[in-house]
Order: C-alpha cells, then structure tokens, then sequence
C-alpha cells in the first residue's frame, strides 16, 4: 500500500464547558466509503482506491467534541486490491489492511487535533512523551 493522497473535508471543534476535572476520553474511526478510482487518472499498474473517513475523539461528560472527516487515496496492488474492494463490499476489512489504514488516518488527524486542543485548552487526548530527571 502506498499513500497518495490525504486531505480533510471537515474539521469540527466544539468546547462545551471549561474542563474541570480529568475527562473520559472516547475516540472512534470508521471508514464511511471506498471505491476504485479511475485507473488512467494516476497511469499506475496498481489500483487507486479512495477511502472516506471520520474520526471523533469525545471527551465526556459532555465537554468537548473534535471531528475530522477525510479523504484517502492509496495505490494498491491489483490483487490486494480486488479483494479488499470484495470484502468492502460487505463492510469488512482485513486486520492488516484496517490497521495501515487507521495508522495513516491516526498520524495526519493527531497532529491536526493536538493542535485545536491547545488552542482550546483541552487536554491532549493520548499521553506525550516527557523527560524526567533523577535526583542524584
């Protein structure tokens, strides 16, 4: 699989109430559609298939709310490609293929969200890496 293509269509924040305590955290993302596109549009051998997104992450009691909805465009082998598509149309997806997909939606959507939480001074939703010194 290779990425291609990725942007938002829609990127929602609300800020309910000032947070006071340490909120619950839900997130969710779903794949909302997926489709070949065209072959000749990229002149590839592989198969361009475009996944649409959303991705909420919730911060409860009723205090927050991000969305982001996307778009993703990946190159396929044809193989993979037709069985994914296959599958999709029962609205299943492999493990491997849900987890690339998820990791690349994950990676781009974080860094948009880290930078809305600050800006509404949320906490961020997953814990950052930090430095701690020993006491000698």
């Amino acid at each position: 699989m290779r990425l291609i293509g990725f942007n938002f269509t829609k990127i929602s924040v609300e800020k309910k109430q000032t947070v006071t305590t340490q909120p619950k955290l839900k997130t969710a993302i779903n794949v909302l559609e997926m489709k070949e596109l065209p072959g000749d549009v990229f002149k590839a051998k592989d198969v361009p298939i475009e996944i649409k997104f959303s991705y909420i992450i919730e911060y409860e009691p009723k205090i927050a709310e991000l969305e982001f909805e996307g778009t993703l465009v990946i190159l396929e082998d044809p193989k993979k490609a037709k069985e994914i598509l296959k599958n999709w149309k029962d609205k299943e997806l492999s493990e491997e293929f849900k987890s690339q997909v998820f990791n690349i939606i994950l990676r781009k959507a974080n860094i948009k969200a880290i930078q809305l939480e600050d800006e509404l001074n949320l906490p961020i939703h997953f814990p950052l890496p930090s430095l701690k010194f020993e006491k000698k």
